[in-house]
């Protein structure tokens, strides 16, 4: 299956989609911030990048920006999963080249559903 990043300062929301992505064969990489998530995208290649918005050191609005710099994380899917729920911060995570927006809370089968969606495409 696929190799998904997942960044968010949340401990406990990483291990949620660690346990709903691990199951259907995903294997999941974490970062605790967009730094460290710019960090590791650069070092492994991913199918998919999941972010949170806010997050110290550097917000996931901004890591997306970075990452559509670096030539092997250009067409890289990538997954907004945030309690925000403003259309114009969506705008922003759009422009900036978001995939996709999850809100938070969010149902496991959706992430699922999501996630295969962009894998496949």
């Amino acid at each position: 299956m696929a190799t998904v990043l997942v960044v968010d300062d949340s401990p406990s929301i990483r291990q949620m989609i660690k346990i709903v992505l691990t199951p259907a064969g995903h294997t999941v990489i974490e970062a605790g911030d967009g730094v460290e998530g710019l960090v590791k995208a650069k070092a492994e290649p991913m199918q998919l990048v999941i972010t949170d918005l806010n997050m110290p050191a550097m917000n996931g609005i901004d890591m997306i920006k970075q990452l559509r710099a670096v030539p092997s994380c250009a067409g890289v899917p990538i997954l907004f999963l945030s309690t925000e729920s403003d259309e114009g911060v969506k705008q922003q995570a759009k422009s900036a080249g978001a995939t996709g927006w999850i809100t938070k809370p969010f149902k496991p089968e959706q992430l699922l559903a999501v996630v295969s969606k962009l894998i496949r495409n």
